[in-house]
C-alpha cells in the first residue's frame, strides 16, 4: 500500500481512536468564528465528570489564580477558547487505553511520557514572553500520536517496527519502510481529519525535525515547534537511562539557541521540571511514577561511569558512599530549594513581593487580561523626602519606614492585588480586573491611610506622605501592548504627582496638562 492507501485505511479503520461527543463538538464549536465564550461553557457543562475535571486543574497550582474558580462559565471566561480546549482534548486523550488486540506497545508508558513532554513544553514557553502556553500543552502531549494509532489499527505490524527499533534502528526509517510513512505523518493526517486546528496539528507533524527546517514565519508557531523538539529531549533525560549527560547537554545548547533563553531560565526548568510532571499527574487524575529529578539522574549516570573499572570490592565501597552522599546531598537541596523558593519571590527588608517576582507576575496577568478582555490597573508609589529620614534618624529608621510602609499598603488592599518593592523607597501595587477610576479611588485610600497613620517605633513618631502615580489598560483592545508601557506610564504620572507638591494621586493621561488632586 501506498501513503495515500495507508492513511484512507487507518481513517475508516474501526480500531481508529474515537474522540468522545464533548470534545468532538468542541473543535467543531470552536472552529467557529461567531462562537462564544457561554457557549463554549454550556457545552462542557453538558458533561459533569469533565466539568469536575475542568474546574479541579482550575483551581490548581497548575494555574495559581489568586481566586477560587466556582462555575465552568467562570473558568472558561478566566482561561480562554484555546486553553480549555487544550484541557478538555488532554483529558479526553489520557483517558484512552489499550485496545482488544495484543500489542507490545506500551500504552500506559505512552501517555506517562507524553505527559511529561506536555509539561515540559510548557513550563519552556512560560520563559518565553508572549509565546502560547495555552495550546502548546496537547501539541506535546499528542506529538507522537501516530505511534498509538499504528500500534491500533495496525498492531502486528507495528511490532515489528518496536522490535526493530529495539535494535537500534531509527524509528523514521523503520516505519518509511513497514507503512511507507512516519507516525508524524499519520499523526497529522488524522488531527486534520478531527478538525483540529492548524496551531495543534504543525507542531504533531514537524516534531521531529530540527525546528530550524520550519521554513514557516509564524513567530509563535516557530516557538511552539521548538518547545515541542526541547520536550522530546527534557523527557528523554527523565526517562532514558542510557547517556542523560548527553541530552542534559543538547538541552542546553538548544534551548538557548532556538528560544535565546537565559542561564537562569535553563537552569529553572532542568531544576524543576520532575516536580511538575509530578504534579501534573495528580491534576489530570494520571498516577505517574516517582520522577528523580535531573541532577540525581546526572549523578548516577556520572557514577556509574567511574564504576566501570572498579573490581567487586571496590565497587561496593563506591556504591554504599556513593548512596550516602546521595541521601545527604537530597536533603541538603530540599533544604535549601525550600529557602531560595521563598528567598526568590520576597523581598528580605520588607516581606512584600520583590520586582522580579512582579516582572513575572505582571506578564502572567496581562496574558490573562488579554484573554479576558479586562481592565488592568498599575500603581506606584514613592515615599515623600524618605532621604530625609535616613540623613536625619539613620538608616535603622529609614529600614522601619520602610517596613511599616509596606505593611500598611499590604493590609489594605485586595488578596489577589500584587504588592511588590520596586527598588529602593518605590513600590508597585498591581490591580487586576481594575479600571482607572477605581485604581485612583484605591490610590487616594492608600494616601490618605499612609498621611493619617502614625509611625511609631516605640521611641519617636514620625509623619509620612506618599505620591501615587496611577496608569490603566484594556490590552486586548490595544496595539503592541506590553507590560513595560503600563509600568513606564504609571512612572510618568509619579513624576507628575512629585512635581505637583507630592502626598497626592495622579493619573496618567496623554496631555500631561491634566492632573488633579483628590
Amino acid at each position: 500500500m501506498n501513503k495515500e492507501e495507508i492513511v484512507a485505511r487507518i481513517l475508516k479503520s474501526g480500531d481508529l481512536p474515537t474522540l468522545p461527543n464533548v470534545a468532538s463538538r468542541l473543535i467543531t464549536l470552536t472552529s467557529r468564528e461567531d462562537v462564544t465564550l457561554d457557549d463554549i461553557g454550556d457545552l462542557v457543562s453538558q458533561d459533569i465528570s469533565l466539568s469536575a475535571k475542568l474546574l479541579k486543574i482550575t483551581n490548581s497550582a497548575f494555574y495559581s489564580f489568586p481566586q477560587k474558580v466556582g462555575s465552568v462559565n467562570q473558568a472558561v471566561r478566566i482561561l480562554g477558547i484555546n486553553a480549555v480546549r487544550s484541557l478538555v482534548l488532554s483529558f479526553s486523550f489520557l483517558s484512552m487505553k489499550a485496545g482488544r488486540q495484543k500489542s507490545i506497545f506500551d500504552f500506559r508508558t505512552f501517555w506517562e511520557q507524553s505527559l511529561s513532554s506536555a509539561v515540559a513544553a510548557k513550563f519552556i514557553l512560560e520563559h518565553v514572553e508572549n509565546a502560547n502556553t495555552e495550546e502548546i500543552f496537547v501539541s506535546a502531549l499528542l506529538q507522537n500520536i501516530g505511534d498509538l494509532i499504528l500500534a491500533k489499527v495496525f498492531p502486528a505490524e507495528y511490532n515489528e517496527v518496536l522490535m526493530e527499533i529495539e535494535k537500534g534502528r531509527d524509528s523514521f526509517a523503520v516505519e518509511k519502510e513497514v507503512f511507507g510513512l512516519t507516525h508524524a505523518e499519520v499523526g497529522a493526517a488524522v488531527t486534520r481529519e478531527w478538525g483540529f486546528p492548524d496551531t495543534l496539528i504543525l507542531p504533531i507533524e514537524y516534531h521531529h525535525l530540527d525546528p530550524r527546517e520550519y521554513k514557516i514565519k509564524n513567530k509563535r508557531m516557530k516557538q511552539s515547534i521548538a518547545a515541542v523538539y526541547l520536550s522530546k529531549l527534557l523527557t528523554q533525560i527523565l526517562f532514558t537511562p542510557e547517556n542523560p549527560q548527553k541530552y542534559h547537554k543538547q538541552f542546553r545548547d538548544e534551548a538557548r539557541k532556538l528560544l535565546h533563553l537565559d542561564a537562569e531560565s535553563i537552569e529553572n526548568i532542568l531544576t524543576h521540571i520532575h516536580t511538575r510532571f509530578q504534579e501534573a499527574g495528580e491534576y489530570f487524575d494520571f498516577k505517574v511514577k516517582n520522577i528523580k529529578s535531573v541532577q540525581e539522574i546526572l549523578q548516577e549516570a556520572n557514577i556509574r561511569l567511574s564504576l566501570i573499572n572498579l573490581d567487586y570490592d571496590q565497587m561496593n565501597k563506591q556504591l554504599i558512599q556513593a548512596k550516602i552522599n546521595l541521601e545527604k546531598l537530597t536533603k541538603e537541596l530540599e533544604a535549601k530549594n525550600s529557602i531560595l523558593a521563598n528567598l526568590a519571590n520576597v523581598d528580605g527588608l520588607t516581606g512584600v513581593f520583590n520586582h522580579r517576582y512582579f516582572q513575572n507576575s505582571l506578564k502572567k496577568e496581562v496574558e490573562r487580561s488579554t484573554r479576558t478582555e479586562s481592565d488592568i490597573t498599575l500603581l506606584l508609589t514613592d515615599i515623600d523626602f524618605f532621604k530625609n529620614f535616613n540623613d536625619t534618624y539613620g538608616h535603622q529608621v529609614g529600614d522601619f519606614i520602610l517596613t511599616e510602609f509596606s505593611r500598611v499598603i499590604a493590609e489594605n488592599v485586595r488578596k489577589y492585588d500584587i504588592v511588590a518593592r520596586y527598588g529602593g523607597e518605590e513600590f508597585v501595587i498591581f490591580l487586576p480586573e481594575t479600571n482607572l477610576e477605581t485604581g485612583l479611588l484605591v490610590g487616594e485610600k492608600l494616601r490618605s491611610l499612609i498621611d493619617e497613620h502614625v509611625f511609631t517605633d516605640g521611641q519617636e513618631k514620625y509623619h509620612v506622605t506618599a505620591s501615587f502615580g496611577v496608569s490603566s489598560a484594556h490590552p486586548a483592545s490595544m496595539d503592541n501592548f506590553s507590560s513595560a508601557l503600563l509600568v513606564s506610564h504609571a512612572d510618568i504620572a509619579l513624576y507628575d504627582a512629585k512635581e505637583k507638591g507630592r502626598n497626592r494621586v495622579i493619573p496618567y493621561v496623554e496631555s500631561k496638562k491634566r492632573w488633579f488632586k483628590f
